[in-house]
This record gives C-alpha cells, structure tokens and sequence, in this order.
C-alpha cells in the first residue's frame, strides 16, 4: 500500500495541552487561558461538562469572551444548546461549536472551539500546530 499525500497541505499535529486544574473552575463563569499567542475561554457549565472557545470576540476585536455571560438558545424542535454571550455587544455563540447564534443584524462571525478532556483532576485543551 501506497500513502500519498499533498505536499501543499502543511500537516498540522494534535497534542494535548494542560489549561487548569478543574478545581479552579467556577459553574457558569469563565476563564481565560493562554496557549503560545491564542487566548482561550472556558467554562464549567452547570451539568459538569467543560467547555473552550476563542477568547476573541470577532464582533468587538476584544478579548473578552471569557467574561461573558453563560446561557442557552432553545431552538424549535426542542433543541437546547449551551451559548455564551459578549458582554460588550451581546451577540452569543454555541459553546460546543463555535457556532453564532444571535447575531444582532450583523453578518455571521463564528468564533474557534477546541475539544476538551478532563482527566485526573486536571483540564485539557486538544490543541493543532501547524
């Protein structure tokens, strides 16, 4: 068998990088983090999950997501998603993809969201080098 692979695609590894002891959460606020240059935001959410996206809020320039507010979106059908909310301009994301929500009349600004794992008392962030 023959692997091949696009040369022009620069290959991009995963690793596991350490953010915080998952003692040092609080329910419903958040944190920020730093790996290399990009700020992180997380957040205990009420039913125990962790969840991390961009510190960034594209609707601002600011750094600020980790101050804002935590919430949900109910959407017809039923669905309930967990949502975080600037605190500047009020526009409001999925926490488990990034994904905005409520936009405020703007164009759509998706912000990045990172797998979590929490192991050991001790909270992880999947992390992608280029």
């Amino acid at each position: 068998m023959t692997m091949v692979t696009n040369p022009t695609t620069p290959v991009r590894a995963a690793r596991w990088v350490r953010l915080c002891a998952f003692e040092q959460l609080s329910v419903e606020r958040g944190r920020a983090a730093l790996v290399g240059d990009t700020q992180i935001a997380l957040f205990l959410l009420a039913d125990g999950t962790v969840r991390a996206v961009s510190n960034y809020d594209p609707y601002s320039g600011a750094h600020v997501l980790s101050r804002g507010i935590v919430g949900t979106a109910a959407f017809a059908g039923g669905a309930v998603i967990p949502t975080i909310t600037s605190p500047l301009h009020k526009q409001s994301w999925d926490l488990r993809t990034g994904t905005v929500v409520e936009t405020h009349g703007h164009d759509e600004r998706h912000i990045t969201s990172f797998a979590v794992a929490v192991d050991d008392g001790q909270v992880f962030v999947k992390w992608e080098e280029a």
